[in-house]
Order: structure tokens, then C-alpha cells, then sequence
């Protein structure tokens, strides 16, 4: 990983830019996408989002990534790291991965493509020991893909996020650890 920037065969994962933001939520702010992840934004949620990804990376040197397709400079929409810190969550401080992208970019192997690259990351350049990705429930693509990635599912770890009425309150938490990492087959 060079200057905030991470490079795959189809994609680039880098810093956010300003012109990104109304891109981003142009994409990725509709019912389908935000169907697990308490509804569509309105502009005190939107700026809201954009202010935790900014103070994250301010404060961690990283954050969740734009991700841009290589091919036409398309923003797809979000993957990368952060420290976990939801209220009342049980996996306070630890290393965690998220995506989000945009619903014409499903099912093409995006979101897995740069997930690789984040854990990748995770576990090379930030020296975690342990990687998190929580969700829901009825988010089936989403803990789908956390499966595909080799991450185990913990229902010891999983916990309610106040922040949100149900069903998007009660998170479930995946983890894979730096030796299944290592360990695991392509």
C-alpha cells in the first residue's frame, strides 16, 4: 500500500477526494443499497457519513477507501478499515472491513476483489491480528461474502447498535485472524 492508494487488477482503492462525496452518495444512497444499513440518508445523514469517514481517517491514517473501477474511472462506492467504535459494541478498537457499492456493480466480484485487498492490508501494512466485519442478520450478501473470505462467524461477539432501530440494530460479527489469513487458499 503506496501513499493511501491500493491497486488491484480491476480497481483502484484510494483516499477519498471532494469531488467524490456527491458521486458517492448519488450511487450508493438508494433503497437497495441502504436496505441494511438503516435506509437511505437524507443531507444530516450524509454529511453525518462523510464526517465519521474523514475523522477516521484523521485520527487512524486510513479509513474505508473509495473504490474506483480501472476501466472508466467509475466511483463503485466504499471498502477498507477502520477501528471498530460503535456504541456498546463488543468489538470496540478492533480492526474491522466494510463495503459498500453501488447496486450496478453487484455480483461482479467487486466488493471481493477489494475486501482481498483490504485484508491484505489488515494484516501486512497495519499489522492486525484480528480483522471484524459485522452486519446483520437478513444481510445474506453481506455475511455471503465475509464466508467467501474465509471469516468465521463469532455469535459470542454479536451485540446491539443502539443507534439503530430495529431491523438494522442487532449486528452479528464475523472475524478471520492473521493465521487463517495466511493460511487460506486463494
Amino acid at each position: 500500500m503506496a501513499d493511501g492508494r491500493i491497486e488491484t487488477e480491476r480497481l483502484v482503492l484510494r483516499d477519498w477526494r471532494e469531488a467524490d462525496w456527491p458521486e458517492f452518495f448519488r450511487v450508493t444512497n438508494t433503497p437497495a443499497v441502504m436496505r441494511w444499513l438503516g435506509g437511505t440518508l437524507d443531507e444530516e445523514g450524509k454529511v453525518a457519513q462523510r464526517s465519521r469517514v474523514e475523522t477516521c481517517q484523521q485520527r487512524n491514517g486510513h479509513c474505508f477507501w473509495a473504490v474506483e473501477r480501472k476501466e472508466d474511472g467509475a466511483l463503485l462506492g466504499f471498502c477498507g478499515l477502520k477501528r471498530a467504535d460503535a456504541p456498546g459494541s463488543t468489538v470496540l478498537g478492533e480492526m474491522e472491513i466494510g463495503w459498500r457499492l453501488r447496486e450496478d456493480a453487484w455480483g461482479q466480484g467487486y466488493a471481493k476483489e477489494a475486501a482481498i485487498a483490504s485484508l491484505d492490508a489488515a494484516f501486512d501494512s497495519f499489522g492486525a491480528e484480528q480483522v471484524v466485519a459485522l452486519t446483520i442478520r437478513e444481510n445474506s450478501a453481506s455475511w455471503g461474502l465475509m464466508e467467501r473470505l474465509g471469516m468465521q462467524r463469532r455469535a459470542d461477539l454479536d451485540h446491539d447498535d443502539t443507534r439503530y432501530d430495529p431491523p438494522w440494530r442487532h449486528a452479528i460479527v464475523y472475524s478471520i485472524d492473521r493465521q487463517a489469513w495466511e493460511a487460506r487458499d486463494g
